[in-house]
């Protein structure tokens, strides 16, 4: 358990990370999708009615950080608990002093720092303090709140979802680090722009990881005390390997996942998981490659095994909540599934001439019997004439017209015969002739 002075002052000692570390929210980096103006967490933050919140997100995205600033826009005492060394003597001790010190006034913000190590019995500690308000609990988290988070606890907690940083933000962060006087603004240091970004790409969205990157190259760059010239020589040492051409939002970027898509398209799980592997050991974020992998389950294999879908999924959650690197086990898992599945792009296929149709036929009118009528003036027009309740039926089936007039012939799926999707077919052709024999049927009738 650590109090800390909102007065303590690290701008001259202390490691890279530390000194740079935002005291304001103008100087804030990312997570606009809660701090922008109008957003609830930052109007909770101007109107000073901050309450008990968890953080979750991954490493070195700023929730330590946010949680010191909220303290100090909110002029609340700032206590920083370790779910690893703190015990719930201890954190009774602290809510004790904060209730004290609740009566004469001052607000209390306790900050718990990867929460979910804490045992059910040392959360529920908190639970009656954060009731009567004599604190305000902030938790930070790497996993998932609604696993690892008392289900008391949480329901008493706003939950913030904090993204990875972008490469962008860090790179915002690096160069202020080079100039700001609580970095390296005191010496004279060369850096080119391209070994900027190169550092913001391997840290994968993580500012501590870029800045203590970056700290060990200036530090260990040609010159002087006074003088570094940082080369790529040098950073490719300090993050132990060779920089890989590979630029996130340059070519090489599209030509990788391309090849990665391509290797699987065309059953080929060798090539597929090298191209993984060049992207993720090049920096690339996990769940990009994981939602490409997730469209590929439906577009290149779809039916023909559904649970390319299932595993594809499974891998991009397994991505979200551990990260790199050991997600990167998951990510081959999914690659190599789809590799190897029967391939089918019916489903594609089927949406791509829907869709054209819908666009040139906007104007089709939906059958009157399959109309909603909730009320007596719909019924009246004949909204859901001729509707037929399927499970009412002895077949679950009804030969009722679902399309527009002049598409009532049309087919859009059309299902292969590979893998799984063969018995698709079969099921299909089955409804269709049923179908087309029981329309003949009334109309014989």
């Amino acid at each position: 358990m650590e109090q800390i002075s909102l007065f303590d002052d690290r701008r001259t000692t202390g490691p890279l990370a530390d000194r740079m570390r935002p005291e304001t929210l103008d100087e804030y980096v990312g997570q606009q999708h809660l701090l922008a103006e109008g957003k609830i967490l930052r109007r909770m933050i101007d109107t000073d009615t901050v309450q008990s919140m968890i953080f979750w997100g991954p490493p070195g995205v700023g929730k330590t950080t946010l949680a010191r600033i909220i303290a100090r826009c909110t002029e609340s005492s700032f206590i920083i608990f370790s779910a690893v060394t703190s015990g719930i003597k201890e954190i009774k001790e602290v809510m004790s002093r904060a209730e004290n010190a609740r009566r004469m006034g001052q607000k209390t913000i306790v900050f718990v720092d990867e929460i979910h190590r804490f045992n059910k019995a040392q959360q529920d500690a908190f639970l009656p303090y954060v009731e009567r308000g004599s604190i305000t609990l902030i938790g930070a988290t790497t996993e998932n709140p609604s696993f690892e988070i008392n289900s008391a606890l949480l329901s008493r907690c706003k939950v913030f979802v904090l993204e990875a940083l972008t490469a962008d933000d860090i790179i915002g962060l690096l160069k202020r680090a080079v100039t700001d006087e609580r970095g390296f603004g005191n010496m004279e240091v060369e850096i080119e722009d391209d070994l900027i970004a190169l550092i913001a790409n391997y840290a994968n969205g993580d500012a501590r990881t870029a800045l203590n990157t970056l700290e060990l190259a200036v530090l260990n760059g040609e010159g002087d005390s006074v003088h570094s010239r940082v080369t790529r020589d040098i950073i490719e040492q300090c993050i132990s390997r060779k920089s890989l051409l590979y630029d996130k939002n340059g070519e090489e970027h599209y030509n990788l996942i391309s090849a990665l898509h391509k290797s699987m398209r065309n059953s080929d799980a060798d090539a597929a998981v090298y191209w993984l592997a060049r992207m993720l050991e090049a920096g690339e974020d996990p769940l990009y490659i994981a939602r490409r992998v997730v469209r590929f389950a439906s577009e290149d294999v779809g039916m023909a095994d559904s649970r390319a879908l299932e595993i594809s999924v499974a891998a991009y959650q397994a991505c979200h909540f551990i990260g790199m690197p050991e997600c990167s086990v998951h990510l081959t898992h999914a690659v190599v599934f789809c590799s190897l599945a029967p391939k089918s792009n019916a489903l594609e296929v089927a949406y791509m001439t829907a869709a054209e149709d819908a666009r040139t036929m906007l104007d089709e009118p939906v059958p009157l019997q399959i109309r909603n009528a909730p009320t007596s003036l719909m019924k009246d027009l004949g909204y859901g004439d001729g509707y037929i309740y399927a499970h009412d039926t002895e077949e679950k089936l009804s030969a009722m017209q679902c399309l527009p007039d002049s598409l009532k012939d049309k087919k859009y799926y059309n299902p292969t015969e590979q893998g799984v999707e063969k018995r698709v077919k079969q099921r299909k052709e089955q409804i269709e002739q049923w179908k087309a024999w029981k329309r003949a049927q009334e109309n014989k009738d």
